[in-house]
C-alpha cells in the first residue's frame, strides 16, 4: 500500500518539487495550501511532470477548526511535510505579528493533529536564519542559534524550539528540521518554479523577471558589505537538489534510521557566491544582460554566510549535484515557458 504524505504549502516553489520527487518514488501526496504565495496551475505543472495530481485541499492552517476537520477525514496519514509559512525577511520586520501569527499558529494546529491522530513522522521547512549572523564560517549544525535577525528567522528558530519541547512530550513523534539555504532554479522541464506574486523577494525570480522586461531594473541591496565585491553571500542551492533533501529526510524517518528523534540537517552546497557572481553567472550562461542598480542595504540581511553539509552528506546519504549555472539556467527556462517568452 503506498504511503500518504502530506505537504503543507505544496503548491508553493519548494512545496511543489518535493511533491514531484515524492511521486516519483511512489508516494501518494497529499496537498494544503491556502493559495496566498502560489497559483492553483502548479498542480498542472506537477501532473503533467508525474502523470498524477495530488490530491489538494485549499486551507488556511491558522484556522483550528479546520484543520481539525481535515485531519479527521485524513487520519490515515504516514507523515507531514510542513513548507507552508510566509518567507519574506523585510515584510517580516515591517509586520513581525502576521508573520509569528501565521508562522507559529500553523505549525501548532499540525502538531496537534500529528499527536492526537498519531501521525509519526514530520519534516520541517526550516532555515540557515536560524544562525542569525555567524561568528565562523561554513557553519555547523552545531554552532550556536543566535539572535535572529528579522522576525521571519525569529519564528524559525521557535519553531524548531516547538518541535523539540513536543517531542519531548509525544515520545511517538519523530522530526527532523531541514536547516537550508538559498534555493534558486526550478525543473529542468520548465513546467514548474519560482512563481512569487507581486514584486519578488529572492534574488533570481528578480533576475529572471528583469531579463524577461517584467521588472525596469534590479536592485542589488547594498554593495559596501565585508566581502570581495561588497554584494551579499549566500550559498544557493538548486530546488530540485532540495527537493531530493527532503525524500532522504522522509525515507530516514519512515525507514527508522534516526540517531535520536529530533534531528537538523543543513541543506546547502557548501559554497557561497555574491549577488554579483550571481548575476554576472546569469548573464554568461543566458546571454542576456542586466539592469542593475545599487541601493541601499535592507534591514535584516545577514552579510555571507554557507553551509557545512557534511552532516547531511554523511547521515542522510544526500549531497547537492547541480550546479549554480544549472539553476540558473533553469530558472530563465522557467520563466520563458511561464511568460511564453521566445528568446
Amino acid at each position: 500500500m503506498n504511503k500518504k504524505i502530506l505537504i503543507t504549502g505544496g503548491t508553493g516553489y519548494i512545496g511543489s518539487h518535493t511533491a514531484v520527487e515524492l511521486i516519483g518514488q511512489g508516494y501518494e501526496v497529499f496537498i494544503i495550501d491556502n493559495l496566498s504565495n502560489s497559483k492553483i496551475s502548479v498542480l498542472q505543472g506537477i501532473k503533467e511532470i508525474t502523470s498524477k495530481e495530488p490530491s489538494f485541499t485549499n486551507l488556511d492552517l491558522t484556522d483550528e477548526t479546520s484543520v481539525k476537520n481535515y485531519f479527521e477525514h485524513h487520519s490515515d496519514l504516514n507523515a507531514i511535510i510542513h513548507f507552508a509559512a510566509l518567507k519574506a525577511v523585510g515584510e517580516s520586520v515591517d509586520n513581525p505579528l502576521h508573520y509569528y501569527r501565521n508562522n507559529l499558529l500553523s505549525l501548532i494546529h499540525i502538531l496537534q493533529n500529528m499527536i492526537n491522530f498519531n501521525i509519526p513522522y514530520f519534516v520541517f521547512s526550516s532555515s540557515c536564519t536560524v544562525y542569525g549572523e555567524p561568528d565562523s564560517l561554513p557553519i555547523k549544525e552545531t554552532a550556536p542559534i543566535k539572535p535572529a535577525n528579522s522576525p521571519y528567522g525569529n519564528t524559525k528558530q521557535i519553531s524548531e524550539e516547538i518541535i523539540s519541547d513536543t517531542i519531548k512530550v509525544a515520545p511517538a513523534l519523530h522530526a527532523i528540521s531541514l536547516r537550508y539555504f538559498n534555493p534558486i532554479g526550478a525543473h529542468p522541464s520548465g513546467l514548474i518554479g519560482e512563481l512569487p506574486l507581486g514584486i519578488p523577494n529572492n534574488l533570481v525570480p528578480f533576475i529572471t523577471q528583469t531579463a524577461a522586461g517584467i521588472r525596469d531594473v534590479l536592485h542589488v541591496f547594498g554593495d559596501d558589505y565585508n566581502t570581495p565585491d561588497g554584494t551579499c553571500i549566500r550559498d544557493y542551492i538548486h530546488v530540485v537538489d532540495l527537493a531530493k533533501a527532503h525524500l532522504a529526510a522522509l525515507n530516514r524517518l519512515i525507514n527508522h534510521e534516526q540517531q535520536q528523534p529530533d534531528e537538523m540537517f543543513n541543506i546547502g552546497t557548501g559554497k557561497g557566491y555574491s549577488v554579483m557572481e550571481i548575476i554576472h553567472a546569469f548573464e554568461k550562461v543566458t546571454g542576456q544582460k542586466l539592469k542593475y542598480q545599487i541601493v541601499a542595504r535592507r534591514k535584516g540581511d545577514i552579510e555571507k554566510v554557507w553551509a557545512d553539509t557534511s552532516k547531511a552528506n554523511e547521515q542522510l546519504h544526500w549531497k547537492a549535484s547541480l550546479s549554480i549555472e544549472d539553476a540558473l539556467c533553469d530558472a530563465w527556462n522557467w520563466e520563458k515557458h511561464y511568460r511564453g517568452i521566445k528568446i
